[in-house]
């Protein structure tokens, strides 16, 4: 399995012989295993703007770590696309800007690719190179098809025009037709290397494979000689290259260097007492183990473990009755895994630690009274990782809570679950970047959810609906107050108490209402700097 780590990459891009200006961009992180390439498109001004709004806006998604890498790079590209796409209309400069893009995100022993456009992803082994990504034009569909050889695609008249773009209209993360995603395998002996166009309309792919072959071990190298290369066939165009080696990528067979005499004739001098001296290894670690058990399991499981799934609940095969001793033994990594019933405990996350049901909402959360303070089914306080899936956050008369979840300074991701009856369902704040996905949060008393301090959530497809309807005292649905910026996406908003989202003077509302839905009720309104709870009277104004 390929270590994100241990990635050898290299990066960098030039404009070319003709034109005075840059409108690519590329990006590459080994350490969260990112790697990107964008061109834009429509001229001096419109493609450089497309291109920087791109970068910036698929790199924060990509690097909150929540969510599948799937998911991730879904939402990234419609929400650079959606937001070029409103820029475009407000500037005439800007007028038909758009980008094409190539993503790559290294996980798992795979690489998991999002793609618009005829920028490309090749995948190189030592003998092999093999075009991953499909050109989105009517060249590169003939070419595809073997309609067109490579060379002759080349030159093609027609060979920049694209029928997919980023930018030029809205989309929705699942819409067909517009990101093409694809996962592969990532050996360890193979490379990646992403590129626009400026680089495929001049070099051939067995000039790409022998040049990135020939660099193997030192990809700046590589990524140098292969700009250099396309500039001197004509440098047509701008030319990025981001390249990301496997730890064994190498340019001889078999994933290895090649060896030298000195080595050859090394092994062949002393390959015999190379064989005794490991026999008697072999030999003297037994009696160690037979003596002392150094080598058994047991041993060494206080050092490396495998994330483990603990079994909470009153049914076959739980090892806990209470969600709290689980938590107590869990570590970074593990789940607690809930059977269905009622658990009445305050939860105190842990970082790290997922928290679910076996069955989809099958597991009720009512809470436990607190001496302490206000009552809080789930809190999480400096949590960086950590998940809750399925579980059912309920208040009743006999049980009132004053939040569901609290997220401080968390990053945590919520799917699937439903808070209903607290007075917030939930509270997101201080540096808060947490994922709420696929949630039910309805009938709580005051505000469906509260966002606060320097949170930047993403919100994306929850019901929040019949929040706040209380008639004296009617509250929204989503409550944003500065500095906080959440993401909102595909949510639907229905007959909450007063508009559904309420948001702080200096914060766009244009892309809230475009990306998601309103069945019932004003669907924005705005807070006065002095008034973060803001009355009815002040939340009139609308966006």
């Amino acid at each position: 399995m390929v270590s994100r780590t241990k990635l050898r990459c290299a990066g960098d891009s030039h404009p070319g012989l003709v034109r005075s200006n840059n409108e690519d961009r590329f990006h590459f992180d080994p350490d969260r295993g990112i790697f990107l390439v964008i061109d834009g498109i429509g001229g001096h001004a419109a493609g450089e703007k497309a291109a920087d709004i791109a970068l910036s806006m698929v790199r924060s998604r990509l690097e909150r770590e929540t969510g599948s890498a799937g998911e991730r790079i879904r939402e990234a590209i419609t929400v650079a696309n959606n937001e070029i796409f409103r820029l475009a209309r407000t500037n005439p400069k800007w007028d038909g800007m758009a980008c094409v893009l190539t993503v790559a995100v290294v996980e798992d022993g795979s690489a998991v690719i999002g793609h618009v456009g005829d920028s490309r992803l090749y995948k190189i082994r030592t003998d092999r190179i093999e075009k991953i990504t499909h050109d989105h034009s009517p060249v590169g569909e003939r070419e595809d098809r073997n309609d067109l050889s490579e060379t002759d695609a080349m030159r093609h008249p027609r060979r920049n025009e694209v029928f997919r773009d980023i930018g030029t209209e809205e989309h929705t993360p699942d819409d067909p037709e517009f990101i093409e995603l694809l996962r592969i395998p990532f050996e360890e002996d193979s490379a990646l290397l992403l590129c626009s166009d400026g680089l495929s309309d001049q070099l051939t792919s067995t000039e790409i494979l022998r040049t990135v072959v020939r660099g193997a071990g030192n990809p700046d190298s590589a990524v140098q000689e292969l700009i250099a290369a396309a500039n001197r066939a004509g440098g047509k165009d701008n030319v990025s290259v981001v390249i990301a080696e496997a730890p064994r990528f190498s340019g001889q067979p078999g994933g290895g260097s090649a060896p030298d005499k000195a080595a050859l004739n090394l092994f062949t001098a002393r390959g015999a007492v190379a064989i005794y001296g490991f026999i008697l290894g072999v030999l003297v670690l037994g009696a160690l183990e037979w003596r002392f058990g150094w080598l058994h399991p047991n041993r060494t499981s206080d050092l490396i473990s495998d994330a483990r799934v603990l079994v909470v609940g009153t049914g076959e095969g739980a090892q806990f009755t209470a969600i709290n001793d689980a938590l107590s033994q869990a570590r970074f990594g593990d789940t607690i895994e809930l059977l269905g019933g009622e658990y009445r405990e305050q939860i105190r996350l842990r970082n790290g630690v997922n928290l679910t049901s076996r069955v989809p909402d099958g597991a009720m959360i009512r809470a436990a009274p607190s001496a302490a303070g206000p009552t809080i089914a789930i809190v999480a306080e400096k949590i960086s990782s950590g998940r809750i899936t399925g579980l059912r956050i309920l208040a009743d008369e006999k049980m009132p809570l004053a939040t569901g979840i609290l997220l401080d300074d968390s990053d945590v991701e919520i799917d699937d679950s439903e808070i209903a009856g607290a007075s917030t369902g939930i509270e997101i704040r201080g540096n808060s970047r947490a994922v709420l996905r696929a949630n039910s949060i309805h009938d709580n008393v005051d505000t469906g959810i509260v966002i606060s301090g320097g949170a930047t959530p993403w919100l994306s497809h929850n019901s929040i609906a019949s929040n706040g309807r209380n008639p004296r005292s009617p509250r929204p649905g989503v409550l944003v107050s500065n500095p906080a910026r959440p993401v909102l996406i595909g949510n639907v908003f229905d007959d909450n108490g007063t508009q559904a989202v309420i948001i702080p003077q200096g914060m766009d509302g244009g892309p809230i209402l475009r990306f998601n839905f309103f069945l019932k009720g004003e669907p924005l309104g705005r807070t006065q700097p002095s008034d973060i709870r803001g009355t009815p009277k002040q939340r009139r104004r609308r966006t």
